[in-house]
């Protein structure tokens, strides 16, 4: 097959004169990100949704606001509903004249679905439930909507809440989100399709009275991760047809005719993470066809380009990648592997116009279009310092080609070590792009501004490197992918950089685990840790976790039963006695993926060891990461001062536990919001919001 190539070139934005501010993390807590970016059908307009963190001395804490502007390809930039609101699920209304999105109003009880003008207005609700609205797709006509919500609780148990009966039946009674139509005529109340299992993608076929349906067997995590898959629902005679999809699901995209379906999936069930392009619907075959089973990489977002031919976006190593790809003329070829900046979330309108969110070393994510960045949410990075980022390859023990980013320290001189922060990712199905890398749970450019280097690995397992390499590390925990790690040190001191007495380690989830295996097993490498969510106990996590099938069919391979030596051994409570590195264990009390009691079962072994300092700290409230502002900031000051502590500082006893946060307490709460007509209504939120680009951990990364 031919990738039949187009002009998609993006230049890199200047760097700002005069650049003499220095990284803290209050800074990082101020940025703001382009979640979501949804280019109009005529390629006009962008919309897109920003998230605005809290700012605490005027504040309450929470999660981020999340805003609705519209920019045009010209850079205009409008802000349409902005202040103290959480809009997502952004969509342009078929006719382009109105923007979709879904929010709690003041008065809303539920979240809702609501419309507003392209050029502003006022807002209308178009959809409300008793439940929240999840997701929704519009038939092309614009005659009806499907969309998904989970069934109300009975009066019966309602009544019984009301008298304290408020027990739990643990995974049993989760409620199954179901699949809902609305006709827009004003006629009868939404009906619900009767479909075995728990919903979650949706989207009306452009030309026939069909929908894509992804199903779950239970609402589960794991079930929703390992086993969803795809079926057409027939809207006449009501039968769905299951289209088995070999592995993780994945984006769905129908093709403007509505022959052909479009996903991006997972090779098989062992296969850790979606990333194949598979197509179903193709002349000459019988159900799904892999388009591009030969290819490295990942694809992480697909577009019709026209009716034959998909735009689509993958991560290739470091960089990301965009290309056509035609189903009429088979063939393989590639387009620009050094794609600039990192970009994701690709939009193509009625008429080939595109949009895409990306990011770069300078700045977080975006709103672009060819040739053009169109947003700039955080003006003030021109006046900051930024040091030298860049890509480093080197080899592993065995001779695999490995890769990674390195932010050098800021002013480096020539010849002089420096301290090493590792930063290692969750997953292992995620990996480091050479983009945006500067985060509450990654000190990056703050490390840079301190005179430390920072070093982000993409070791076997990693994904952007082909399904082969991503299943590397399958069947071997806490083998040669965290030896990658040590190999990739070992690299850095070679090079003259870094003081190999003076090397920290830190990650979450399974970036966690790599730092509780460093704080132990090799300890004698690491001068300092902190460890964020992390496993600790293989056989206690493997009864905790709410993810037993993935851990399971994509990184174990075998059940704790199969083999408890396996399980055991690379626990590294099993290595405690090894324990010279002083630890800093951070976690979320109410985590799923990875249960607290990882971290306090490692904590209280080192304590009563006694043979280095740790320190245990738990976050109310949050989850597999952290998502409110203030925990946040807590965390990326911590984080900072426990490296600078062994690293730089006198080390020995540890840091004090008292932060200074550097900002005063509200005197207040205020509640504001802006609409495009002016009229300052504000907007509750519906719940409090995971932020931009948020890992689902499994586990996973820990975002922005």
């Amino acid at each position: 097959m031919r990738f039949i190539t187009a002009a998609l070139l993006l230049c890199l934005p200047s760097i700002g004169v005069g650049q003499d501010t220095l990284w803290t993390p209050q800074h990082v807590a101020k940025l703001r990100i382009v979640t979501e970016a949804v280019i109009s059908p005529d390629g006009t307009q962008v919309a897109y949704v920003l998230a605005v963190p809290r700012d605490l001395s005027k504040e309450k804490d929470g999660g981020s606001w999340t805003e609705l502007h519209v920019v045009d390809t010209k850079g205009n930039s409008t802000p349409f509903i902005t202040g103290q609101v959480n809009i997502g699920s952004i969509s342009w209304v078929p006719g382009g004249k109105d923007i979709a999105f879904l929010t709690k109003g003041e008065k809303d009880t539920t979240r809702c679905l609501y419309v507003i003008g392209a050029k502003g207005g006022e807002r209308r609700k178009v959809v409300s439930h008793t439940t929240d609205v999840q997701g929704y797709s519009w038939k092309a006509d614009g005659t009806r909507i499907a969309f998904l919500a989970t069934e109300p609780i009975a009066k019966t148990k309602k009544a019984q809440q009301d008298q304290g009966f408020n027990q739990e039946i643990y995974e049993e009674d989760a409620p199954f989100v179901r699949v809902w139509l609305q006709h827009m005529d004003g006629g009868a109340g939404p009906q619900m399709l009767d479909l075995k299992g728990s919903a979650s993608e949706l989207h009306f076929n452009p030309k026939e009275n069909k929908l894509a349906v992804a199903l779950a067997p239970s609402p589960g995590i794991d079930d929703h991760i390992m086993f969803r898959k795809v079926h057409i629902v027939d809207l006449v005679t009501g039968k769905a047809t299951n289209l088995n999809n070999p592995g993780k699901l994945g984006q769905l995209a129908w093709s403007p005719d509505g022959k052909k379906l479009a996903m991006i999936t997972g090779a098989d069930k062992h296969d850790p993470k979606e990333g194949r392009l598979w197509v179903h619907g193709l002349p000459m075959t019988d159900g799904w066809k892999n388009i591009t089973a030969y290819n490295e990489g990942h694809y992480e977002s697909i577009a019709w380009w026209n009716a034959d031919t998909l735009f689509v976006q993958r991560s290739h190593g470091t960089s990301t990648i965009m290309y056509t790809v035609s189903m009429v003329e088979r063939g393989m070829g590639i387009f620009n592997e050094d794609f600039w900046p990192i970009v994701g979330s690709v939009s193509v309108s009625n008429n080939q116009k595109f949009a895409c969110i990306g990011h770069s070393p300078m700045h977080p994510p975006e709103v672009y279009v060819p040739h053009k960045r169109l947003t700039n949410s955080n003006p003030w990075l021109k006046d900051m310092k930024f040091a030298k980022q860049e890509v480093i390859k080197y080899k592993a023990k065995d001779g695999l080609e490995l890769d990674g980013i390195l932010i050098r320290p800021l002013n480096e001189e020539k010849g002089k070590r420096y301290p090493l922060v590792l930063h290692v990712h969750g997953g292992p199905e995620a990996h480091y792009s050479n983009g945006w890398i500067t985060r509450y749970a990654d000190l990056g450019q703050v490390a840079a501004a301190r005179g430390m280097a920072s070093f982000y690995p993409n070791y076997r397992g990693s994904t952007g490197y082909g399904v082969e390499f991503s299943m590397k590390g399958q069947k071997e925990a806490a083998g040669k992918e965290f030896d990658d790690l040590i190999d990739g040190v070992d690299h850095l001191i070679k090079m003259g950089l870094v003081d190999e007495k003076k090397v920290g380690i830190t990650g979450g989830s399974y970036g966690g685990y790599a730092t509780a295996w460093g704080s132990t097993y090799y300890s004698h490498r690491f001068a300092t840790g902190v460890m964020f969510v992390g496993l600790s106990n293989l056989v206690s996590c493997a009864g905790t976790t709410d993810i037993a099938q993935e851990m399971f069919l994509v990184h174990h391979r075998k059940w704790l039963w199969d083999d408890w030596d396996y399980h055991i051994n690379a626990s590294p409570v099993k290595h405690v006695e090894k324990h010279k590195t002083p630890l800093l264990i951070l976690h979320g009390k109410n985590d799923p993926r990875v249960h607290p009691s990882q971290s306090l079962e490692l904590y209280r072994h080192l304590k009563v060891r006694n043979q280095a300092p740790v320190r245990l700290v738990l976050y109310p409230g949050e989850g597999h990461g952290n998502r409110r502002a203030a925990s946040r900031l807590d965390y990326n000051l911590r984080l900072l001062q426990w490296m600078e502590h062994y690293l730089k500082g006198p080390g020995g006893a540890m840091p004090p536990m008292e932060i200074d946060y550097g900002i005063k307490a509200p005197a207040s709460a205020k509640t504001s919001a802006s609409w495009n007509d002016r009229r300052n209504e504000p907007e509750a939120s519906a719940t409090v919001r995971a932020d931009p680009w948020l890992g689902r951990g499994c586990p996973c990364c820990i975002g922005w």
